[in-house]
C-alpha cells in the first residue's frame, strides 16, 4: 500500500512531463506527415519518434527537417 501512496504523490509531478511529451511527439509526427523532404527516409524518422520519445523528436526538429 505504501508503493501505490507514492504512486499517487509523485503523480501530480510527472504527469505534465509526460503530457508534454506527447504533444512534441505528436506535433513532430503532424510535421514529419506534412513535410515534403526529409534529411533521410521517413519512415526512418517516424520510426524514431515513436520509440525514442525524448529525444526522437527533437532530433528530428534539429536534423530531420530540411530548411526550405
Amino acid at each position: 500500500m505504501d508503493e501505490l501512496q507514492q504512486l499517487i504523490d509523485i503523480l501530480p509531478i510527472i504527469a505534465p512531463v509526460i503530457v508534454i511529451q506527447l504533444i512534441l511527439m505528436l506535433v513532430a509526427l503532424v510535421s514529419l506527415i506534412r513535410a515534403d523532404d526529409t534529411n533521410g527516409p521517413k519512415w526512418l524518422w517516424a520510426i524514431l519518434i515513436l520509440f525514442f520519445s525524448l529525444i526522437g523528436p527533437i532530433l528530428y526538429f534539429i536534423v530531420g527537417r530540411r530548411q526550405s
